[in-house]
């Protein structure tokens, strides 16, 4: 397993190493006694799976608000997504701040997004799937967004991006009032 740190303290990029012959590949994805070996002690309880028909589908920015908090390993089974992190920690150095990294089902690329952090993706083809873990479960009440296109993320990508109601309906980072505290 490649693991590789980012700009975001505790984001970090996971690519699993692929053993492949004329069949196909075999991956592990997900091996806990090997993330306990690098520093990454998590338990996750959820696993999500979405599809996306139409390039251009943006799904996020969305959070977990404690004390159902997520950190979120996500990597993309068909297709290909443009996959950010952005920092909304109150008082962290790096609030704001993003990062994103193309995951495919070729390059089998994973991010780890931690607690504290938006999370969104953009389809770069059709029929695009996401799969991801979560730490904790889904508690509706606790769910939240902000506006995909108010954290000076380059999507790279010309057009109008197709967005669910609550996406579009989505406050502004600026106008967002974090439950969030980075805890140096």
């Amino acid at each position: 397993m490649q693991i590789e740190e980012t700009r975001l303290a505790g984001v970090v990029i996971l690519t699993p190493q692929r053993f492949g012959d004329a069949r196909g590949f075999f991956s592990e994805s997900w091996n806990r006694q090997r993330m306990l070996d690098h520093g990454i002690d998590l338990e996750f309880v959820q696993d999500n799976h979405s599809m996306s028909s139409d390039v251009g589908t943006v799904r996020g920015l969305h959070f977990q608000a404690p004390p159902h908090a997520q950190d979120k390993l996500v990597r993309c089974g068909q297709g290909a997504l443009f996959d950010v992190a952005v920092d909304i920690r109150k008082g962290s150095p790096t609030y704001g701040h993003w990062v994103g990294v193309e995951l495919s089902a070729e390059n089998g690329k994973q991010l780890l997004v931690p607690k504290g952090f938006l999370h969104g993706f953009m389809t770069r083809a059709p029929q695009t799937e996401i799969i991801y873990k979560c730490t904790d479960y889904y508690a509706p009440d606790c769910d939240g967004a902000v506006a995909w296109n108010s954290c000076g993320i380059d999507w790279d990508f010309e057009g109008a991006a197709i967005l669910s109601d609550k996406d579009a309906a989505a406050p502004a980072l600026a106008d967002f009032d974090s439950p969030f505290v980075w805890e140096g």
